[in-house]
């Protein structure tokens, strides 16, 4: 559900990253904004719970184009980890236009990532979405650790309808940017049909 700016001459984009609790989420937004041209974007908002934090920050990317001569302007927004916080994540996947959903590639967070995926979908039938068809990618996070588990196995677990789907270290920012410009490129298409 992006929104317009006709005085600024911008659509307004959301992509939401979703996962359980320590996967990287937050990580992934820290690389994207650490990395991003400090004209072109907002600042890295945090809204902290006591166990968990939500972030937030917009930016103006110059290499993705435009829409009918209107900038595309990207609203990064990272939801809690813990189902404890389930209604902070219904509320922030209102008027989301993408989403990227990582997973821990840790074998012992491998039933953390299928109840998220779950809650994940839920949550959007919630808002009036289906997983099935609003702009999606998976990243398999953690890629870097003894404990990760195949990416065969994963992809079998996880992948919900033939997304692309990315490995990750995002704290060494591999397959950060890959991910999210897969997500945008989906979102700008589906734009551009309108």
């Amino acid at each position: 559900m992006s929104f317009i700016n006709y005085a600024a001459r911008e659509i307004n984009v959301k992509i939401v990253y979703y996962g359980p609790g320590l996967c990287g989420k937050t990580t992934n937004l820290q690389y994207i904004y650490e990395r991003s041209n400090p004209q072109q974007k907002g600042k890295l908002i945090s809204l902290a719970t006591e166990t968990d934090r939500t972030l937030f920050f917009d930016f103006l990317p110059l290499d993705l184009g435009s829409v009918r001569g209107f900038k595309t302007r990207f609203h990064l927004y990272t939801v809690p980890g813990q189902v404890f916080y389930d209604a902070s994540r219904k509320l922030i996947l209102k008027g989301v236009d993408g989403i990227i959903f990582v997973a821990d590639s840790q074998e012992a967070r491998e039933d953390a990532n299928i109840e998220s995926l779950h809650n994940l979908e839920l949550n959007l039938k919630e808002n009036g979405f289906d997983l099935k068809v609003v702009p999606y990618a998976l990243q398999l996070n953690k890629r870097d650790l003894p404990t990760a588990m195949p990416v065969d196995h994963m992809y079998r677990q996880l992948n919900f309808k033939g997304e692309p789907t990315f490995e990750a270290i995002a704290t060494q920012g591999m397959g950060v940017f890959e991910t999210l410009k897969a997500v945008a490129k989906q979102v700008l298409y589906e734009l551009r049909r309108k």
